[in-house]
């Protein structure tokens, strides 16, 4: 079980000092949501049920030919990101920073063990606007 919230930012933090993955994913199908991934020089399928904050969610290792095979029959655009590990209050947030037609676009995604977790989540004040609920930043909407 996937559970996340996803937020946009007032500024960025300085993102020397953190981790970080490039990451590269493309969608064979949106509903329900099935993803390829290149993170770094790791391959993976998704598979995603409906949902906006939990969902179910199956990530198994693929390797890079079968990434590039799947890769000529997304859907839509592939999706670049650079995404920062930040620790914050006990959890990780993921900030993602999207290159190409989706720049300057940048989503912060802070995931959880359980539902009332996330509900009693205080986000940080470099933190803008909570999204979750708002299908428009969730990546499979955004290869269109």
């Amino acid at each position: 079980m996937e559970i996340e919230r996803k937020f946009t930012i007032k500024e960025l933090p300085n993102l020397g000092q953190y981790s970080y993955h490039k990451i590269e994913q493309a969608y064979i199908n949106t509903e329900p949501v099935m993803r390829i991934r290149k993170q770094d020089d790791e391959y993976y399928f998704t598979y995603k049920n409906k949902g906006l904050m939990a969902r179910e969610e199956y990530n198994l290792p693929i390797d890079k030919k079968s990434f590039e095979h799947l890769l000529k029959k997304a859907d839509g655009r592939i999706i670049s990101k650079t995404r920062y590990l930040i620790p914050y209050d006990n959890h990780t947030v993921e900030l993602d920073i999207f290159e190409g037609e989706l720049a300057p676009l940048i989503i912060a995604e802070v995931e959880f063990d359980t539902i009332e977790e996330a509900a009693a989540f205080n986000m940080p004040e470099w933190f803008d606007k909570d999204v979750t609920e708002d299908p428009r930043y969730h990546n499979s909407n955004m290869i269109f």
